[in-house]
């Protein structure tokens, strides 16, 4: 049965860290895989997932640097991946694979926001192919690992910037329509918002269960390629010394990896999934001109769109279709 895209009333809020989000879980014998674990609220994902027993699959641009980031964290290994770069995809999950193990979390958690305007050498927008496709194709390179869990969780990080980009199968990659950025990120985050959506009516039946999270408003390393007229827009200053002034309404880096481990590891989501997630609860449905920033637009969790672009995915990324099959039932 469907999960109701409905607050479940949690008892879990804004401020609840990550930390407080696992519930005092017990992670022992799990093994997790997040992208872009060695940063940001990556790396706070990663160093409570490691503490409560888990082992950690951190795939990373620049290993040295996020071994040396991740060097006082137990059961952390560190694998190089390029999101950008479908072959290193490929080789990280081929490199993982060969330990024959299962894997019970994965966590899309790595991408970029307002880069310049660029598009890959498969003339792919760098947003779209780094936040989206990159994560597709890591699931279908490791499925068999999930089944083998029998009750994996899969966690694509999506964003409130879902609000502000529709998807447009019709141009993807921004040919023929003007580009922006925020529509361009917009875009890619309603993308991984329906991957979970329609990854988890492909993966119940085998134990797997997927959900979307706004990790919320973070000052991170993100950031760098908005200009500071932008960041003004959302409220974000800079203090005298040209450091970032914490906003109202912002996050901690410990208040932002929360809904991510809530998703991952909290006991509360057993048996369900295929939602999107916000606070350390399910998230309401906001009218689709909701002028707000939270909630989650019906675009965004739309099932028949989230089909349409899986199948969409397949043929960018030359993936057979059904290497991970359409429900049975």
């Amino acid at each position: 049965m469907r999960t109701e895209q409905k607050p479940l009333l949690s008892g879990f809020g804004f401020h609840t860290t990550a930390q407080e989000a696992l519930a005092g879980r017990d992670l022992h014998g799990k093994v997790a895989m997040i992208t872009g674990g060695h940063g940001g609220i990556g790396l706070e994902t990663t160093r409570v997932l490691s503490e409560a027993g888990a082992t950690v699959i951190v795939g990373a641009r620049h290993v040295q640097q996020a071994l040396q980031n991740v060097s006082l964290f137990k059961n952390v290994e560190v694998l190089q991946l390029d999101l950008s770069d479908p072959a290193s995809i490929d080789a990280f999950a081929s490199e993982f694979l060969k330990s024959d193990r299962q894997l019970d979390i994965l966590i899309h958690n790595a991408g970029v926001t307002a880069p310049p305007e660029s598009k890959d050498f498969r003339g792919y927008d760098s947003q779209l192919a780094t936040n989206y496709l990159s994560h597709f194709q890591l699931t279908v390179r490791v499925w068999e690992a999930l089944k083998k869990s029998g009750s994996a969780r899969v966690v694509s990080l999506s964003s409130i910037g879902h609000m502000d980009g529709q998807i447009d199968l019709s141009d993807l990659n921004f040919n023929t329509r003007p580009y922006h950025w925020g529509i361009s990120y917009g875009q890619s985050k309603t993308a991984c918002s329906l991957l979970a959506i329609e990854l988890d009516k492909r993966g119940k039946e085998h134990g797997i269960r997927a959900f979307a999270v706004h990790p919320g408003g973070i000052l991170t390393g993100l950031t760098r390629h908005i200009s500071d007229e932008d960041l003004a827009l959302w409220g974000v200053h800079r203090d005298a010394s040209g450091s970032f002034i914490q906003p109202e309404g912002f996050k901690t880096i410990e208040e932002g990896a929360a809904t991510t481990v809530w998703c991952a590891a909290n006991p509360i989501l057993e048996g369900k999934g295929g939602v999107y997630c916000e606070d350390c609860d399910i998230a309401e449905i906001v009218p689709d001109d909701y002028s707000m920033r939270k909630g989650v637009r019906n675009w965004a969790i739309d099932p028949e769109l989230a089909e349409s672009l899986w199948k969409t995915s397949e043929e960018l990324l030359n993936i057979p279709h059904g290497a991970i099959p359409q429900a049975s039932n």
